[in-house]
């Protein structure tokens, strides 16, 4: 059992409380109205509830998102605008409107860690990668390579917006998304079930294509200028680097991301 699941058993949480926490886990909460309809017009997503300020204007836009919203079943309440503020914790962008949606790919990484034990798993971490265009592009690439997971915290690095959503050419709604709240401490829970984990640098002796761990592996890309933080550094247990010609001292995080998650 992992560190949280026994936590969770040592406060007695009930059963019923331990599925509905991981049926909220699972949830992704976008706002904005263009946002909304265009995840709503995926065949792939699923509409928990549909959030609508009382005060919003009859709209063309807000007509197709509701009709959308009955269609796959989803509750639809209204809130006066403090309230939806609350909910989409982006008072300025929403809109007046949100939409929790249940996204099959994500979940926490004790959950992927409890079901996963034995497997021969790749995951990319995010260590500080902070731009929404990079991280989009990460979910995309990992969505259509050879990644079972993509470890998300919510310190330090971009969280999914709208920015995210369009950059990752809505490919974030199906997107194995591990979510926890401090990536050092997921590592060291990794590591502790005999992961590897396996930090990009310039400066490793091992090149990617000569890299082919035979135990899980994680591998841990950094923050677009700073790379991978000194705290995460320390707990990896293997380095590689991705050769460059003329000159060329780095590639753009993302572009890293595919080049692994087309390798492994």
């Amino acid at each position: 059992m992992t560190k949280k699941t026994d936590t969770n058993n040592e406060r007695g949480d009930s059963q019923a409380y331990l599925e509905k926490k991981k049926f909220f886990d699972g949830m992704l909460t976008v706002y904005g109205r263009k946002p909304v309809l265009e995840a709503l017009q995926d065949k792939a997503t699923n509409i928990h509830r549909l959030h609508l300020a009382d005060s919003n204007k009859s709209a063309e836009i807000l007509d197709d998102i509701i009709k959308l919203a009955e269609a796959k079943g989803a509750e639809i309440l209204y809130h006066n605008r403090a309230a939806l503020s609350r909910i989409s914790k982006n008072s300025s962008q929403d809109q007046g409107v949100a939409a929790d949606l249940i996204c099959r790919g994500f979940q926490t990484y004790d959950d992927f860690l409890a079901n996963n034990k034995g497997k021969k798993f790749r995951l990319l971490a995010l260590d500080g990668v902070s731009n929404p265009q990079n991280l989009g592009m990460i979910i995309r690439s990992a969505c259509a390579g050879n990644i079972d997971g993509i470890l998300l915290p919510q310190q330090g690095s971009a969280q999914i917006d709208p920015l995210v959503i369009k950059a990752s050419a809505g490919t974030v709604f199906r997107a194995p998304i591990l979510r926890c709240k401090n990536l050092a401490a997921a590592l060291k829970d990794f590591k502790a079930e005999n992961s590897l984990v396996c930090a990009l640098s310039s400066h490793a002796n091992t090149v990617l294509k000569d890299f082919n761990p035979q135990e899980a592996c994680v591998y841990v890309l950094g923050n677009e200028t700073e790379g991978v933080s000194k705290e995460v550094a320390q707990l990896c247990n293997a380095s590689i680097r991705i050769p460059m010609n003329n000159g060329v001292e780095s590639l753009n995080v993302a572009v890293t991301a595919a080049l692994i998650a087309f390798s492994v």
